[in-house]
């Protein structure tokens, strides 16, 4: 490789854990590393092992295989111009060589929850809120393996690189911060302490080699990814020593990190290991979606089936990448989704948005259910949770708008699955979200009785998904009425009264009861519908964003006005539905999903780059968002039924196999060309919608 090809890889364990890095094997940011353990699942990320620096002596001959990004701007070692080649699947392979040896090195991060086969198929207990099963245990594990090729015996020299930090935070060598390490029989037991603290300990074993202490500080390695973004960029990293392993050609040796302190029952590690995870996490993955194992190698676009072939190589990379969001939650003893990574958490609003597609069109119906079913338990004065706290406590709720995508949600799951007892369940919940915005809730938001619209105002937020706020200054307030909102609440007040009709039939409740109560959300829903027209420019042909309170009308063009046109009960005519989409094909689409803005806009920003706050103010000014992609596709196929979509998948499909992060799909893009990818290098909701619509 004659480049130092700083693209990524990522590799979860279904708890919040991860590892991840470059293919050039160099490290660029914060969040690279080979073991970030989750210990309070999915939080508590912390790095404990940064990685193994490998040199092999052939013939008296020593090469590093190791690169390094130094704070004075330097490489050194160079080790990435001796890779021959670099795989993501099924698991990201690195083989460096020269004309008489090549190295193998394969990572692999096993699945950590253990103790229950319902978990690996993405089901819960039916219990409103599962309570914590006692025979779950979280295993948080990084398993590497070298295998040597050659004409003659090699010496493989692995240091040691460990940390003890947040996964956001850098690691500044101190006095204060000391390692303690115990020897024992081809294993190394690791612990920090720092100011008195004991932080987490943990383990690494080998199967072969002489392990040989060494403690030294590794000073000021640079990473340029935050320098790019106005953050620290300077990190030390511990080792406490290096194994040294003698090699014959056809040999390898595993090792293995884990969290914990050495188990008698973890098993032994032997050279079959590694493989054996690996087939285990295959088999895992085929179970729950149902492969073959090695796939057909059918074509992937299959027009004739109603979901994409499952054999297709790509629809399972799809899918594998789906499955790196679904974790579980420990404070909740439930399924979440994590948001994104590195940095995100899981969060309400884009769980809800996500789940068709990580859960419905893959068929994981149990997994779509524990979700909705956390989430409704959780509803309180009819908000949704945007987020759940990492201890005992309330979580937060700060969006105006989880509670109505709650109810969408839960309609899709309904059509697909006809699970009436569930919506029997859940039906209260809905209720209580309907009742408290029609009589006010948190955040004053409330239904304004001179026309039925969903309306709020309060200073220093911003509930809906355009989100930033600088100190006390929301970016995007779009205080009053914003269009998606509205189309939203509409939408589950048609629902409400399909449901309270079909419950009554069902004799799930009092039937006199609910068909009146049917009748009264359909009322409902006609009215807003009406005056849902308000937001209608004729002179633009587009929707209004928002209705202020003092009712002035924003006339930006955003990609709120496609989301009102792509829910399942849609208020807006053909007629509006066509123009709305014509001029947002114009000013908003891109290869990659849509702009936030109009580039004609004078606040548009066309790159999202600079310090947090120069990028806060272009996240929802311009940026593009890949998950935008889904809303207008079915807002297409509703108002353009018989045209051809003036979209082609191949550039944003060329994204997910071979740029940014290999095998996944980044949070956005520039709004500019060539529309730089930013911002997470893997995103629920942007992997989600391309499932959703990839035929």
């Amino acid at each position: 490789m004659h480049d130092l090809d700083t693209r990524e890889w990522l590799l979860t364990n279904g708890l919040g854990s991860f590892a991840s890095g470059t293919v050039s094997d160099v490290r660029t940011r914060t969040y690279h590393g080979w073991l970030f353990a989750a210990t309070n699942p999915p939080s508590g990320r912390t790095l404990l092992f940064s990685h193994l620096e490998a040199s092999l002596e052939v013939l008296g001959n020593v090469v590093a295989l190791g690169t390094n990004f130094w704070g004075n701007g330097q490489v050194e070692p160079t080790g990435y111009e001796l890779l021959r080649c670099f795989d993501i699947n099924p698991v990201p392979k690195w083989i460096w060589g020269q004309d008489n040896w090549q190295l193998t090195r394969q990572l692999v991060m096993p699945y950590g929850l253990v103790g229950t086969e319902d978990w690996g198929q993405g089901r819960i207990s039916n219990a409103p809120c599962p309570m914590p099963n006692a025979h779950l245990q979280f295993c948080h594990r990084t398993l590497i393996q070298y295998r040597y090729e050659g004409t003659d015996t090699a010496i493989l020299r692995l240091r040691l690189l460990i940390a003890e930090r947040d996964f956001h935070h850098q690691q500044t060598a101190s006095p204060r911060l000391q390692f303690s390490e115990l020897l024992g029989q081809q294993q190394v037991c690791l612990q920090a302490k720092n100011a008195g603290h004991f932080g987490i300990p943990w383990h690494l074993r080998w199967t072969q080699g002489r392990y040989q202490t060494d403690a030294v500080w590794y000073w000021n390695y640079g990473l340029p990814e935050e320098t790019k973004r106005g953050l620290g960029d300077k990190e030390d990293l511990y080792s406490p020593g290096y194994l040294i392993v003698i090699l014959q050609p056809g040999d390898a040796v595993t090792l293995e990190a884990r969290v914990g302190f050495p188990d008698s029952m973890a098993g032994v590690l032997t050279s079959e290991t590694f493989a054996e995870v690996v087939e285990a996490e295959q088999e895992r993955l085929s179970q729950i979606f149902g492969w073959s194992k090695g796939g057909t190698g059918e074509e992937f676009f299959n027009t004739q089936s109603p979901i994409p072939n499952p054999h297709s190589p790509l629809w399972q990379q799809l899918i594998k990448a789906s499955d790196q969001f679904i974790v579980y939650r420990a404070s909740i003893a439930g399924p979440t989704v994590i948001a994104g990574y590195h940095w995100f958490n899981d969060w309400g609003r884009d769980t809800l948005i996500a789940l068709p597609g990580l859960a419905l069109v893959p068929r994981r119906f149990d997994l779509a259910k524990g979700i909705l079913r956390t989430f409704g338990h959780y509803c309180r004065h009819g908000l949704i949770p945007n987020a759940f706290l990492d201890v005992n406590g309330e979580p937060i709720y700060n969006s105006i708008d989880a509670a109505l995508w709650w109810i969408e949600t839960l309609g899709l799951y309904l059509e697909a699955t006809q699970d009436w007892e569930f919506l029997a369940e859940q039906f209260p919940t809905v209720q209580q979200i309907y009742k408290a915005f029609v009589g006010s809730t948190h955040f004053n938001v409330q239904i304004d009785a001179t026309d039925g619209l969903v309306s709020w105002d309060a200073p220093g937020v911003a509930l809906t998904w355009m989100d930033v706020v600088i100190g006390a200054d929301p970016v995007t307030p779009r205080y009053g009425k914003p269009v998606e909102i509205n189309a939203l609440w509409y939408s589950a007040l048609c629902w409400l009264s399909q449901w309270a009709e079909r419950l009554s039939q069902l004799e799930f409740g009092e039937p006199v009861r609910l068909t009146k109560q049917a009748q009264r959300y359909a009322q409902q829903a006609e009215r807003v519908k009406t005056s849902l027209q308000k937001f209608w420019n004729p002179h633009l042909g587009y929707l209004y964003d928002t209705i202020d309170p003092d009712d002035r009308r924003n006339i930006q063009v955003r990609p709120n006005a496609v989301l009102a046109l792509s829910l399942h009960h849609c208020a807006f005519s053909e007629q509006q539905g066509c123009q709305i989409l014509d001029l947002a094909t114009v000013s908003l689409l891109t290869p990659y999903g849509l702009r936030s803005l109009d580039p004609g806009d004078p606040e548009y920003k066309g790159r999202y780059e600079g310090n947090q706050k120069q990028r806060d103010r272009a996240y929802h000014q311009g940026t593009v968002w890949a998950w935008l992609i889904g809303p207008y596709i079915r807002a297409w196929q509703r108002f353009y039924p018989q045209r051809s979509l003036p979209f082609d998948w191949q550039p944003l499909l060329d994204h997910f196999q071979f740029d940014a992060c290999l095998g996944s799909i980044s949070e956005i893009f520039d709004g500019d060309a060539p529309h730089t990818p930013r911002g997470a290098i893997a995103q629920a909701w942007s992997v989600a919608e391309v499932i959703r619509h990839i035929k």
